[in-house]
């Protein structure tokens, strides 16, 4: 009987408690694999139950594998890797539909692990964010959806923060949607986003901004504020429908202080001619250029440079760019309007007796002829509108007024202008360019036998990419302006009242050495300020829009 029970105790050691303790091993971190894919699919919304499956049916397989296949090392070699593949292809998917910060296993994310869910959270909660309604929100609960859209709205601010973007610009395309800086008055594509994954973003940022979180279609707009530190930022959010989905942009409000003349980029000839306008009673000044090119500026820099305490300085505009202290800016809404025209809005505004009047967006000619008929009854106006060039601006005027003599008796002169992004002082690169570009800019090559350029990217000896802190990579920090500018004296109303051609006149102003807008713009080239290929970004004609096939 001893030596029946002895074999059988032999028979049945073939099974090995090593062996045996590697199956379990790898079946005990699969399992918690297993629940973790599940979890985390859900949390993102993906395919939780099909990926479930996915990962258990090749568990099974890789059990099957390793009890089957004669060499052990072999079987345990498939069933690691037929249990683990799968969750790895998860998180490689998983990776490209999700944010930067919340991706797992990569060189941030194993890095992450060694710090402490406090410490995590501490940078999130050095950023504050403010609501339109002036409450602070905290931090959401980690792995909600709340905290989700927190997190990415913090991530989007800081990098446009530091990288000076004015604009957050989302636009949605078929598949994804294209998110654009814009910084320094460019666009600056940045990497694109899934079509689904910026909603948690959408929703948060409709929240700060008071506004309608099921509304997709109607446009909608409203405010909210980020803090960093001292740094305090308004922020516009504007929302609206389109076939391919939700438009998204955010724009920074700026709460500068109007620029003096002096700031904005004029030469010593043009700021003396504006300069004696102070000492004018009546009269009118054209103050134009293409949207997003600093009009607006400009003409509150004009108002401000006469004596706000001296003189009784309004506006009409129907749309302010900003405060102007000591001015009293009148805005012209359709609905408060009571069936008045700006026209007419204007002329009960003169009515009341100001020195120098500001028009924006004076466009029709019912506005035109007033501002003429103000300015001719004792009156400084200023107005604005959309041109691209001082013989443009003219005949425009021309056509709105429909009085040439009227126009000549009291136009001062006009003004054209577009914004050119500085070059960075810090990473700019001196070049010499070739005789070419000499002759075709006419530049006096033995005078300026350098010209300056954005700088490259400059790498170290380990082959790192070296950015420039002082403008992020850009080669750019802030803009100037150029200005095309002509002051009319006697002879030159005399033109303007006389000579039906607009070919002459325009002849007759660059007789009167007016210079154009590349002409002052190859000025700033010459002495650094820009770059050659910016002058040409900013002044080459824009290409009309294709119309759609009938």
């Amino acid at each position: 009987m001893p030596d029946i029970l002895l074999v059988a105790v032999e028979y049945g050691g073939y099974v090995s408690i090593v062996k045996l303790l590697i199956f379990m091993a790898i079946f005990f971190l699969w399992l918690p694999l297993v629940g973790w894919v599940y979890a985390d699919a859900n949390a993102v919304e993906d395919k939780a139950n099909a990926w479930t499956a996915v990962l258990l049916a090749a568990g099974a397989i890789g059990a099957l594998a390793c009890m089957f296949v004669p060499i052990f090392a072999v079987g345990s070699l498939v069933y690691l890797l037929t249990a683990t593949a799968p969750a790895l292809a998860y998180v490689k998917h998983r990776n490209a539909r999700v944010m930067d910060f919340d991706r797992v296993l990569t060189l941030d994310h194993l890095k992450s692990l060694f710090v402490s869910k406090e410490k995590k959270l501490e940078a999130l909660k050095n950023f504050i964010f403010t609501t339109a309604n002036k409450n602070q929100v905290p931090v959401p609960e980690p792995r909600t959806p709340d905290f989700v859209g927190y997190k990415m709205a913090y991530e989007l601010f800081t990098d446009a923060i530091y990288r000076r973007a004015a604009t957050i610009a989302f636009v949605p395309m078929p598949q994804e949607y294209k998110v654009t800086y814009f910084i320094d008055g460019a666009g600056i594509d940045q990497p694109t986003m899934p079509k689904e994954q910026p909603q948690y973003l959408f929703r948060f940022l409709k929240q700060l901004a008071d506004l309608d979180i099921k509304e997709k279609r109607k446009p909608q707009k409203g405010t909210f504020r980020t803090t960093s530190g001292k740094n305090v930022t308004e922020w516009e959010l504007s929302t609206a429908g389109s076939t391919a989905g939700e438009q998204i942009k955010i724009r920074q409000i700026t709460k500068e202080g109007i620029l003096k003349l002096a700031d904005l980029g004029f030469n010593p000839d043009q700021l003396e001619h504006l300069n004696a306008f102070r000492q004018l009673k009546q009269g009118l000044f054209i103050v134009t250029g293409p949207p997003k090119h600093g009009v607006t500026t400009t003409l509150y820099a004009l108002l401000k440079n006469h004596d706000a305490f001296m003189n009784s300085v309004i506006t009409l505009e129907k749309k302010p760019a900003g405060q102007a202290l000591n001015i009293t800016q009148n805005t012209y809404s359709v609905a408060e309007s009571q069936s008045a025209t700006y026209g007419q809005t204007l002329k009960q505004l003169v009515r009341m007796g100001p020195d120098i009047v500001g028009v924006g967006d004076c466009d029709d000619p019912e506005t035109a002829r007033i501002a003429c008929e103000s300015a001719e009854d004792a009156k400084l106006v200023y107005v604005a509108f959309e041109a691209d060039s001082v013989n443009q601006a003219l005949a425009k005027w021309l056509k709105l007024v429909g009085d040439r003599k009227i126009i000549a008796d009291t136009l001062l002169g006009i003004g054209c202008q577009r914004l050119l992004r500085k070059l960075c002082p810090e990473c700019r690169q001196a070049y010499t360019p070739n005789k070419e570009l000499f002759t075709k800019f006419n530049i006096n090559a033995q005078k300026n036998k350098v010209l300056y350029r954005a700088g490259k990217v400059v790498y170290d000896k380990h082959g790192k990419a070296s950015t420039c802190e002082h403008c992020q990579g850009t080669g750019f920090v802030g803009r100037t302006a150029v200005f095309e500018t002509i002051v009319l004296n006697d002879d030159l109303r005399k033109v303007v009242r006389e000579t039906k051609s607009l070919p002459e006149i325009a002849s007759q102003f660059r007789k009167a050495k007016m210079l154009y807008l590349q002409e002052q713009a190859l000025r700033k080239v010459i002495t650094g300020i820009t770059s050659v290929n910016e002058m040409i970004r900013v002044l080459s004609p824009k290409e009309p829009k294709a119309k759609p096939a009938q």
